[in-house]
Parts: structure tokens; C-alpha cells; sequence
């Protein structure tokens, strides 16, 4: 599995431009520099990524982002239109906002949707907003799919996927990023034992949300 830096690139040009803003305030005047300097350290808090302990266990599903579990539905999947266990995870400012895959497999299907940016909490968020979603055909059992999908938010408007159909994952290898925001979802077989509950929070890569039935 590739490794990335601890400090995601898609926030390097940030810090660049954050820091040197900083430095030339505070050769103006040291005190007004001050909250330029807190926005630098909070630009780079957000871009961090991490390195996370990846699960060795058979069939479990790790949880694609950082965050809390808001949500944990019985529904339809609406990129495989079959019934599913919905798993929603929601990132905060101050959550690692890059997402993992949550098992190994390939890449059935790429799917992106521009859409609104409501509030990534909402339930009605998971299909008017702005998202990107992969379905992934489990290396282990190939007659298991899930499908993960990146959900931008009031902030967020900036949904990064670095696969594409095709491709192969590997459990807890970062796939995508979403800038300032938002929400993961998964959707699970029925026969899915689920290992969270709602208002957990849960790491990417390393929080095992289910065990494949």
C-alpha cells in the first residue's frame, strides 16, 4: 500500500500561501499577526493525514472517514438499487477529512453526482448533495458489494477521488479527500453485522465499522 505524507498534499498550496501571509504580517506588526498564525496551524491540523493501524481481520469493514456515526439505517441503495445497510459517518472541521477504503476489492463503478450543499448531517444530504460514490466488488467474496460515497457539505464543495473504474483498493489505503467537509456513507449487504453505534466516533482506516456475513 502507497504511503502519503502526514500532511495531505491537496492542503500544501494552502499552507504555503497561509504561512507566507503570516510571515509578512508579522514583520509588519507582531500582535495583528497573531490571528493570521492561529488560521496557519488550523490549516494544517486540517490537511493532516495520519498514518492508522489497518485491521488484519477477516471480512470487516473499515470506516471510510473520521468522525461520528450519525446515522444507521435499512434502506435501498441507490447506486445498486438493493436493500442496504446504511452506515453515515460526519466529519467536522476538525476531523482528518482524507477517506479510506473500507475493504479490499476493485472498483465495479465510479459514480459522481454535482448537486446542492446542505448540511451534511441531514439524511436528505445523501442524495441532493454534491457526492461521489464507488462501488466495490469485495476481493474475498466477489458476490459481496458495498458502496462508499463521498458526501460534500455547507463548507465542503471540493470532493477528491483518486480511483476509477477498474481499479483495485486495499483496505485502509487513502483513495480520495474531501476539502473542508463533510459525510461518508456505506452502504452494506443486509447480512452485514454491524460493529458501531450511532454517536461513536470512529477513525479512517482503522475503526471497524461491520463484519461481511
Amino acid at each position: 500500500m502507497k504511503n502519503y505524507p502526514i500532511i495531505a498534499k491537496e492542503g500544501w498550496l494552502f499552507i504555503i500561501v497561509s504561512f507566507f501571509i503570516s510571515a509578512y504580517v508579522s514583520y509588519v506588526n507582531v500582535i495583528a499577526s497573531i490571528p493570521f498564525w492561529i488560521i496557519s496551524i488550523f490549516i494544517i491540523q486540517f490537511f493532516r493525514d495520519p498514518p492508522r493501524k489497518i485491521s488484519t481481520k477477516k471480512n470487516v469493514v473499515v470506516s471510510g472517514a473520521d468522525g461520528k456515526v450519525i446515522a444507521i439505517d435499512e434502506t435501498i441503495d441507490p447506486y445498486q438499487k438493493k436493500k442496504s445497510i446504511k452506515v453515515s459517518v460526519f466529519m467536522n472541521v476538525f476531523n482528518v477529512h482524507s477517506n479510506k477504503a473500507p475493504i479490499d476489492g476493485i472498483i465495479l463503478k465510479k459514480i459522481y453526482f454535482s448537486g446542492k450543499f446542505l448540511n451534511a448531517a441531514l439524511s436528505k444530504a445523501s442524495l441532493e448533495n454534491e457526492r461521489c460514490a464507488i462501488i466495490i466488488q469485495a476481493k474475498k467474496n466477489p458476490k459481496q458489494t458495498i458502496t462508499c460515497v463521498q458526501i460534500a457539505g455547507l463548507i465542503a464543495r471540493r470532493i477528491l477521488c483518486y480511483k476509477k473504474t477498474g481499479d483495485s483498493v486495499t483496505r485502509g489505503e487513502r483513495y480520495g479527500f474531501i476539502k473542508f467537509g463533510s459525510r461518508v456513507d456505506l452502504y452494506l449487504p443486509l447480512k452485514t453485522s454491524i460493529r458501531v453505534q450511532v454517536g461513536q466516533k470512529v477513525k479512517n482506516g482503522e475503526s471497524i465499522i461491520a463484519e461481511l456475513g
